[in-house]
């Protein structure tokens, strides 16, 4: 676990080191342990490594690291859990090694087999920077599913690369400035997905992708387009699935436990996140049935009630006997951190839960350098109950009440909104504006062709953005992008694969990541290993979903270790207190930045609409939390780097 960064440019300056490591020293939180600088001037070429020690704590992980015949030099981030078993393989095809990390079987592995057939074979996380000296290019790659971040693009005649953004800005050819499209869906989900940023021509490299750059002929401004190596959808193929439900419980039990004792392979010291639900609780009684000592436990709570998890993390801690540690966070920890998220993030980012999330990480690298994770469970299993929700709506959509929905979403907005509030008794407490919001929601999923469509209407925060100029046109991503034809025809492993392709890998996998390397700590997915994803897909939703809850077959799991008393309550996620926070302790920072010294820097929110919807959520009479959080957390942004 480690971050990189580098650039491709004709004229590498007077100084090539000295940029590398400034853009190294950007990034150092990612790896505080070492620092490595590589330079090929007549090729134009550099990279820098930050460390954070995992595998193999001597010199002989360091990198940048070049293969044995030195045609190869590698910059990775991530750790490749099956290197044991490669490197057995390698040995026995004659390969020798110099020291014991997974990086060097990597190297190994590509002289041997080539890259296009290794990839495949390597089980992890990972995003790294290869420069074959013998055919002279660049390839960028990136992991399955999009657990480890790679930025790059063009700032003028310079490529440039790097695990996180402000390592980009380090190089003093950056010359940054907004995409519109990629603010536009900030507003809509909270996130900005893949494959672009928040700047513009700079790109984040598509999850199971690669890019190749010949570096004797890379012209600025020029993308060659990325290339998958490995594909999601062909793991929802069925037929593969065991015949019995209780036969697939067995297979997962065998199959997960045995990915998460590859991950529990660490030369530092090692815990786990726990939240009490049902996908963090069956990671972690499976890393203690095959502990040897109590495994390290970490979870967070809240004293508001409706938003803590914590006192359910520590009945499943005690039943199953790990040394489990909790946080209790106060307003004034959030307001101490809020100031600190454009930095950690790196780009806007408007999950709410990245709060406690950092809090937690911050926490547990007190005690462990590395901490395994149950992200995955809900996208892989069926589990979100807005799965079945979206579905059922949309089946509906031609009933009365769906027709009549529609025929109202038709009428004019503003009489229609009035009108609603005069004759409904239970909308007269409401204002226009809230009822107009809802009304815009409305008319979006209305106008939606398709399922996917009505799923990416429903998970938006902003339907139609107001405040927001008309006419910029949102990128292709994983909701809108079209759907291939290996995944069935079946509504729920249609949203299933569209959450894998835009909510798992740009809002999940974005805040772990940021929010533990921030602390230097290194967080490992057992869920997300091939093998558990290729089996989970390949599932029919009989096993999954029963009754309208979700999960099923992982339930059934962890039913074995943790009586279900413990674990069977609704699903509450990792949600903060922020609408209430914004009212009270948060609001004189929210209030800084909606003053209109902050909107002159920017040409796209209008703070008259902004403001109308902040006065409103002062009222109390409705949440807006969720839908200022991303224009706060652009607006933060925007002052902390100027854009």
């Amino acid at each position: 676990m480690c971050g990189f960064a580098g650039f491709v440019s004709r004229d590498v300056g007077q100084a090539p080191e000295e940029t590398l490591e400034r853009m190294g020293e950007a990034i150092i939180h990612r790896g505080p342990d070492d620092a490595g600088v590589w330079v090929r001037p007549e090729l134009g070429v550099g990279l820098v490594h930050r460390r954070l020690a995992i595998q193999d704590l001597s010199p002989a992980g360091a990198q940048p690291m070049a293969s044995a015949s030195g045609r190869f030099v590698i910059a990775f981030n991530g750790e490749i859990y099956n290197f044991r078993q490669l490197r057995s393989e390698l040995e026995g095809n004659g390969c020798s090694f110099r020291g014991h990390s997974d990086t060097e079987v990597m190297l190994n592995a590509i002289e041997c087999w080539g890259l296009e057939a290794s990839l495949p074979r390597f089980s992890g996380m990972f995003a790294f920077a290869l420069v074959d000296l013998r055919e002279r290019t660049l390839v960028l790659a990136r992991d399955r599913m999009g657990e480890k971040p790679l930025y790059y693009g063009w700032q003028n005649s310079t490529l440039m690369f790097g695990s996180e953004l402000k390592a980009l800005r380090a190089h003093p050819a950056w010359h940054g400035g907004i995409e519109p499209g990629a603010l536009a869906l900030l507003l809509r989900h909270n996130v900005i997905p893949a494959p672009i940023s928040i700047h513009k021509g700079i790109f984040k490299l598509p999850p199971a992708s690669l890019v190749t750059f010949c570096l004797d002929e890379s012209t600025p401004g020029s993308l060659p387009e990325p290339q998958r190596y490995w594909r999601l959808e062909e793991c929802f193929r069925e037929g593969r699935a065991p015949e019995s439900f209780e036969a697939a419980s067995d297979q997962l039990e065998s199959l997960l436990g045995s990915v998460i004792e590859d991950q529990m392979v660490s030369d530092v010291p090692l815990g786990a996140f726990l939240s009490g639900g049902i996908d963090s609780s069956t990671v972690v009684a499976l890393m203690q049935a095959r502990a040897n000592q109590n495994v390290k436990t970490f979870s967070i709570g809240f004293d508001e009630p409706g938003f803590n998890e914590a006192q359910h993390a520590a009945e499943v801690a005690r039943h199953l006997g790990t040394d489990h540690t909790e946080l209790y966070v106060t307003p004034d920890d959030a307001l101490s951190l809020v100031p600190r998220l454009p930095e950690l993030y790196d780009e806007p980012f408007a999950d709410s839960s990245q709060l406690p999330t950092f809090l937690v990480s911050q926490m547990t690298r007190k005690h462990v350098t590395v901490a395994l994770s149950g992200d995955g469970g809900d996208e892989l299993f069926c589990g979100y109950t807005r799965y079945p929700s979206v579905s059922n709506r949309w089946q509906a959509r031609n009933s009365a009440g769906g027709v009549a929905r529609r025929c109202l979403a038709r009428l004019p907005e503003v009489p229609t909104a009035q009108a609603i509030r005069a004759l409904a008794p239970s909308q007269r407490g409401r204002s226009t504006l809230a009822i107009r919001h809802r009304l815009k929601a409305e008319r979006a999923l209305a106008s939606a062709s398709d399922l996917s469509e009505f799923y990416r209407q429903s998970v938006s925060f902003w339907n139609e953005p107001e405040c927001f100029p008309q006419g910029v046109q949102e990128p292709r991503y994983g909701l809108n992008q079209p759907m291939p034809p290996g995944v069935p025809a079946d509504d729920l492993k249609t949203l299933m694969w569209r959450d894998l392709n835009w909510y798992l890998p740009d809002d999940i996998l974005v805040k772990v990541d940021r929010a533990a390397m921030a602390c230097s700590l290194e967080t490992r997915i057992p869920m997300l290993s091939p093998e558990v994803v290729s089996f989970a897909l390949s599932l029919p939703l009989s096993y999954n979903l029963k009754g309208g809850v979700g999960k099923q077959v992982l339930r059934s799991v962890l039913y074995r270790h943790v009586p279900r008393s413990l674990v069977d309550r609704p699903k509450q996620g990792f949600a903060v207190p922020v609408g209430q926070w914004l009212r009270g302790p948060l609001r004189p920072w929210a209030e800084a930045l909606l003053q209109p010294s902050v909107f002159e820097k920017q040409d796209y929110l209008d703070r008259s609409i902004v403001n109308a919807y902040w006065q409103e959520h002062l009222t109390g009479r409705e949440d807006y939390s969720a839908e200022l959080w991303s224009i706060l957390m652009f607006l933060a942004w925007l002052e902390r780097t100027g854009g």
